[in-house]
């Protein structure tokens, strides 16, 4: 899951600037998740902006905001509706794939922090930092590079103490528990395989995966 945790108002507000008539798009995925863009806070930005002098003839709500096709139909009811903007209720990718779709200037409502799992209604934790190199089949499935506050791929630093970070006292150490997870597994060997460090030099960025190949 992105998850993703709402700008203050002012800065919303002043990235809108002078904009008069305001479009509303929501994600009925993630952002419905994160409290960040259902049709509730659809319905309260709507109220404030309104509140505000601003006029939201129009909004929606996309299944997936970061599905293109998807996106496409849910905003065929804001052509022609004469738009100052659109305000995108969803992770980045999510604003860039409404913006992709629309001639009209759009503002992400949200700042998207982290791919995380939910422990529970309303707890989200960091999971992945869709770094491209999974390492999870000799870590017990616990990611280094994300548990980690120095992303360390072979081994613990100095710093732990009582099995928590040095770096934040209030997590658990990654490498202990690594230790612990590959322990149970009776996988203890694979502490002995070295990784590869960490390095970003060879990704160009942005990637692209067709898992269709190459169209002939």
């Amino acid at each position: 899951m992105i998850v993703t945790q709402k700008k203050p108002i002012e800065e919303l507000m002043a990235m809108l600037g002078s904009a008069k008539r305001i479009g509303i798009v929501g994600c009925g995925s993630c952002a419905t998740a994160c409290a960040t863009g259902g049709e509730k806070e659809i319905k309260e930005l709507k109220a404030y902006l309104e509140s505000q002098g601003r006029e939201v003839p129009v909004t929606a709500m996309a299944d997936y905001c970061c599905m293109n096709l998807g996106v496409k139909g849910t905003l065929k009811p804001f052509q022609n509706q004469n738009l100052d903007a659109v305000v995108v209720m969803s992770c980045g990718d999510g604003v860039q794939t409404v913006s992709n779709n629309i001639k009209v200037p759009c503002y992400p409502s949200n700042n998207t922090m982290f791919l995380g799992e939910a422990e529970r209604f309303g707890l989200f934790k960091e999971a992945c930092h869709l770094c491209g190199n999974c390492v999870l089949g000799t870590t017990g499935g616990i990611c280094p590079i994300t548990r980690c506050a120095k992303s360390l791929v072979n081994g613990p630093c100095g710093g732990a103490k009582n099995g928590k970070c040095e770096v934040n006292p209030e997590n658990d150490c990654a490498w202990i528990l690594i230790y612990n997870r590959l322990k149970d597994l009776n996988q203890l060997e694979k502490l002995s395989q070295t990784r590869d460090d960490k390095g970003y030099q060879d990704v160009s960025y942005p990637r692209t995966i067709n898992i269709r190949g190459k169209k002939s």
